[in-house]
């Protein structure tokens, strides 16, 4: 009979802990997900947001209600479009990775790649100030995955669109009248 007591009891404290952990889940996921929805202000605290640009995974060119593609050029984001449309014929599923960012999305990508490099003479070769980022102008894409970006750098131009730095095969501008060459890229390395 002992046992069957301690037994019960024991199921009802892991229910009790199930429920409580359960429920505060819920709560952490709801407050993130309120967070991403929240605008970005200027000096607000907290990492960057939708609001700033920041996208999920498998985002297309056609997801005009997230702010990172919504704010890109408007020739810009319908050369990727049209991109994304050829690609997808010779079975290829693109995605924009990165389109438009806010100065403070930047400079939060320019700090990690400072802790990551070292330096900001390094970091500079990857990331650049926010001020000179062609992203937070919304004239630049980063794309992916790889056979995305093999496929744009090999057939880009017919949109117009190139790769512009010489070490980021992801990244993409409208730089040229369709069906023209591509101009040289810039190697971010040699300041």
């Amino acid at each position: 009979m002992l046992t069957d007591h301690h037994s019960a009891n024991r199921t009802t404290v892991l229910a009790i802990v199930a429920a409580v952990t359960c429920l505060t889940l819920t709560s952490c996921t709801t407050v993130s997900a309120q967070d991403d929805a929240t605008p970005s202000t200027s000096g607000s605290s907290g990492p960057p947001r939708a609001a700033d640009g920041v996208l999920p995974d498998h985002t297309s060119a056609y997801d005009t209600d997230l702010p990172g593609i919504a704010k890109l050029d408007p020739a810009l984001r319908k050369a990727v479009q049209q991109a994304e449309m050829a690609m997808k014929d010779d079975g290829i599923k693109m995605q924009v990775t990165t389109g438009w960012r806010s100065k403070k999305y930047q400079e939060e990508l320019l700090d990690k790649a400072i802790r990551k490099y070292g330096s900001k003479k390094k970091a500079l070769e990857y990331v650049a100030e926010p001020d000179a980022s062609h992203h937070v102008t919304g004239h630049a894409v980063d794309i992916g995955p790889t056979n995305a970006d093999d496929w744009l750098i090999r057939h880009g131009s017919r949109y117009g669109l190139c790769q512009t730095l010489s070490n980021e095969i992801w990244h993409f501008e409208l730089v040229t009248k369709p069906g023209e060459d591509c101009p040289p890229m810039t190697d971010p390395t040699k300041n």
